[in-house]
Order: C-alpha cells, then sequence, then structure tokens
C-alpha cells in the first residue's frame, strides 16, 4: 500500500526537486522498527536537504526530515512492540538515512527513545531536535553551576527553534532570561516565552579589540557562533559558562583565550545528533518535566508535508519564527 513522503529526486543537470509523492514500504531502507509518523518538524539541516543537500545527502531520491514522533506498526526488536509511541531525533536520519517526512519511516531501535508520559507526539515535535538540543544546553549550563539567581542568562538567536525553548525553559526555571534578536517584530514573542530583557542583535554582534568587558552574564545558549560568540565570551561572569548549540553567524571563532585564562570562562560544546541513549532519556524527561506547554504551543506554526518546499527555504533564509509542526498525516 502506497502513502505519502516528501521526496527530493536529483536531475542529470545536479539540480534537486522536493514534491510529495506516493511511495510504498518497499522502498523504505531497512531498520528494526516500522514507525507510522505522525508528526515531524523543520529544522535548519531540513532546510539543507529539502534543498540542494548542503553536503549532508548521499544517495537520491531521498525522505528529509531529521526528526519523526508517531506510532510503532512493526518491530523485529524486543524494546518495541506495535503501539508503543516513540520519538526519532539526530542519529544521521533525514541526512545519510531516510528521515521523517513520510508517512511511515523504518529505522533502526537504538535511534528511538519512548515518548515521555505527559508529552503527546504533536508536542515532541513541538520540541523536536531543537527543543532536544535547548535542553541539552541548558542542563550542561547547570552541570556546570548554572543556578537561578546568579545572574541574567543569555540566549542568541533567540527567536529561532532552539532559542524559542531555551528561553521558555530558562523562564520557567526561574532565570532572568536576556533574548538577542535582529528581528525587533519578535520581542512580543519572545516577552510571552518568559524573556525579561531583549537585547538587539546589533549590540552583540561586532567584534571589539578589548578581550574582556564588563562581567554581565551568568550563562549563555549560543545559536550563533562567529564574532557575536567571541563578544559574548568576554562579557561572562567570572566561572561561567557558554553552551554553544549553533554557526548562524558563521563558524570562524574570532576570539583569544583571555577570558578562558583570566576569567575561567566555559565553552561547552552541545551535540544533539549523537548523544548516548541514558542522557536522550534525561532530557526528555526533563522537557515534559519542565517545559510549560502552554509556551511551547505559543511557539507553533502549523504546516503539512506540501509546506516543506518553502519552508526549508524560508529557515535557510532565518525566516522561521519558533517551531514549526508538520502534521505528515494531513
Amino acid at each position: 500500500m502506497s502513502f505519502n513522503a516528501l521526496l527530493v529526486t536529483k536531475g542529470e543537470d545536479g539540480k534537486t526537486h522536493a514534491a510529495v509523492t506516493q511511495i510504498t514500504e518497499d522502498q523504505l531502507p531497512e531498520g528494526d522498527v516500522t514507525v507510522a509518523v505522525e508528526y515531524s518538524t523543520v529544522n535548519y539541516k531540513d532546510g539543507l536537504c529539502i534543498g540542494p543537500g548542503g553536503g549532508l545527502v548521499r544517495n537520491y531520491p531521498h525522505v528529509p526530515g531529521i526528526d519523526f514522533a508517531g506510532t510503532v506498526e512493526a518491530s523485529d526488536d524486543p524494546r518495541y512492540k506495535p503501539g508503543d509511541k516513540v520519538v526519532l531525533t539526530g542519529w544521521r536520519v533525514g541526512e545519510v538515512h531516510w528521515g521523517g517526512y513520510a508517512q511511515k519511516a523504518r529505522v533502526k531501535a537504538d535511534w528511538l527513545v519512548p515518548l515521555p508520559d505527559g508529552l503527546t507526539t504533536r508536542q515532541a515535535m513541538a520540541v523536536g531536535t531543537a527543543g532536544f538540543t535547548a535542553m541539552l544546553a541548558v542542563m550542561a549550563l547547570e552541570d556546570h553551576g548554572l543556578e537561578p539567581g546568579q545572574g541574567p542568562v543569555l540566549v542568541t538567536g533567540a527567536a529561532g527553534g532552539v532559542g524559542s525553548v531555551a528561553v521558555a525553559l530558562l523562564a520557567a526555571l526561574g532565570h532572568d532570561v536576556a533574548a538577542v534578536t535582529g528581528r525587533p517584530e519578535t520581542e512580543e514573542y519572545l516577552r510571552s516565552l518568559g524573556a525579561s530583557q531583549i537585547v538587539p542583535r546589533a549590540e552583540i554582534s561586532e567584534t571589539v579589540k578589548r578581550p574582556l568587558e564588563s562581567e554581565t552574564w551568568a550563562g549563555c545558549v549560543d545559536a550563533v557562533g562567529g564574532a557575536m560568540l567571541a563578544r559574548v565570551l568576554g562579557q561572562m561572569k567570572y566561572g561561567a559558562s557558554v553552551a554553544a548549540v549553533g554557526l548562524a553567524g558563521g563558524a570562524a571563532l574570532p576570539a583569544t583565550v583571555i577570558p578562558f585564562l583570566l576569567r575561567g570562562v566555559n565553552l561547552l560544546g552541545i551535540d544533539s545528533v549523537m548523544q548516548p541513549y541514558d542522557n536522550r532519556l534525561r532530557a526528555w524527561s526533563r522537557i515534559a518535566r519542565d517545559l510549560p506547554m502552554e509556551r511551547l504551543e505559543a511557539m507553533i506554526q502549523p504546516a503539512t508535508l506540501a509546506d516543506l518546499p518553502r519552508l526549508g527555504a524560508d529557515i535557510l533564509q532565518g525566516q522561521v519564527k519558533g517551531r514549526v509542526v508538520v502534521d505528515v498525516t494531513a
């Protein structure tokens, strides 16, 4: 029986084309578990994979979608049985392996986690890879000593997917959140998520000659990288940490080692793709417990498979606010 999928093909001219197409289970890749996908979402990597691939996609035709949530249909692994609700993020699914932009997916059992109690599949994809990454970043900051009351915590790229969830999480945990955005029209949205201070991007995006500035931030979730991260490192309080989750502003880091040597600043790298199973469970458990669902709902932009070619282009241009939830059954 056939079902809908967003299939990306590549022509002889090297150009890619994405369209909703009927495929069959026989076309799905090998795996232990077949999942009836209910929801997916849109991340920066998805935009690359829907479009030219960004070097992430190895073979065409391809089904993108780096995360999904749904119900197990068939399983060769004793950990999962038909009817179980599951979530997948990472493991290069949607890049090397066919992903969640289809009504069915077949994957390795090791890549799945059970849907946490208290979360629906729709809410899980409102969180998605972006929210999972935000939770990992907050956990890393806490593991390095961050507590409420130590001072404002900065979130760069705050109106994006990772930033939005980080703002909501940190505010719910009792932190004073300063949200950096280059889009003034998102200020009301960011305040609704719990930001108490809005920092215009222009104020913090330029490099300065001084390696250290006033000690301002008790912690930072940075989705931008580049010159902004370099600037932020020189503004961190003594012993504070920055959790680096993205590179929207560039991969180069025009910084000095002075903040590390004179203030004991920590730069924490956050990877969501290859996270061990136990830490995945820990993060999803924290999400179910600590992320205010009403604030999560305020982030959601609904979409269908047919909307994905447009949304993939939009997210690469920084034009997507909050979290896109893709109903693949619609």
